[in-house]
């Protein structure tokens, strides 16, 4: 029987569990200079929020939080916070009055929308002069020569399977046209102690790992930890991951 492939709306459904362990989490320095630019803090909306990463951050800073993602399984993972409200649709089509959102944010997943339908929803659920934001991330920094051998052993073996969607993401969506002038934003890292077998968890999250699994099998990624604990040294020991990010914010008249 052929292996079932991944559709683009399941990639973080099927390991929805492992997703919501192993990605980092955003410092709170991000949420800090989001809210910062809101006129009011009654209600912000997080988009295609997962299991709720982002949506924790911004309840830090809001009264009220929503949280959608197309996701149903991701919800189900979701971080508990009693001003959060999850629920599961997608971010092009929202079921939000007109004008009810502080602020609009997204973390991680920007590059998924049908932008032609995205931006109009956008708009017409902030407030006027309401705040759009985008958080993400794309490679890790954690020693030379762990960073060659996640290249040489995941990065390059996964590469074909990455969606082109992807690439927006990599590129920090240089070519990606905003309805808004761009805010300047400060220059903040997502910083992480990990272990070898965090680290594994986490690469067994990217949507091209999980096609790449779906295609050849699993027998690459074991091959992958093998060599990458091999340069770890200590798989136990916990090691500095750097993740640089990319912040985008404007304001939506």
């Amino acid at each position: 029987m052929p292996k079932q492939k991944t559709s683009k709306h399941t990639l973080f459904s099927d390991k929805s569990d492992l997703y919501a362990r192993a990605r980092p989490t955003y410092p709170p320095e991000v949420f800090d200079f989001i809210a910062s630019k809101a006129k009011s803090h009654d209600h912000a909306l997080d988009c295609a929020t997962g299991n709720g990463q982002a949506a924790i951050g911004l309840a830090e800073h809001f009264d009220q939080v929503s949280a959608c993602d197309v996701s149903a399984q991701q919800i189900e993972n979701h971080k508990h916070h009693d001003r959060i409200e999850y629920l599961v649709s997608p971010s092009e089509v929202m079921p939000f009055e007109d004008a009810s959102f502080d602020l609009v944010n997204v973390a991680q997943a920007l590059h998924w929308f049908d932008f032609d339908r995205f931006w109009p929803e956008v708009g017409r659920v902030l407030k006027p002069g309401g705040v759009f934001s985008s958080i993400s991330y794309a490679w890790s920094q954690i020693t030379p020569a762990i960073d060659a051998a996640i290249e040489k052993h995941v990065l390059d073996i996964v590469d074909p399977y990455w969606a082109p969607e992807n690439q927006m993401c990599v590129n920090g969506y240089a070519n990606v046209e905003f309805p808004f002038e761009k805010l300047m934003v400060p220059e903040i890292d997502i910083v992480c102690q990990w272990s070898h077998k965090d680290c594994m968890d986490y690469l067994h999250t990217w949507s091209a790992t999980r096609r790449c699994m779906d295609d050849k099998g699993t027998e690459f990624f074991d091959e992958a930890s093998e060599a990458i604990a091999a340069v770890w040294s200590e798989p136990d020991k916990v090691k500095r991951v750097v993740f640089p990010l990319t912040i985008i914010a404007g304001i939506i008249d």
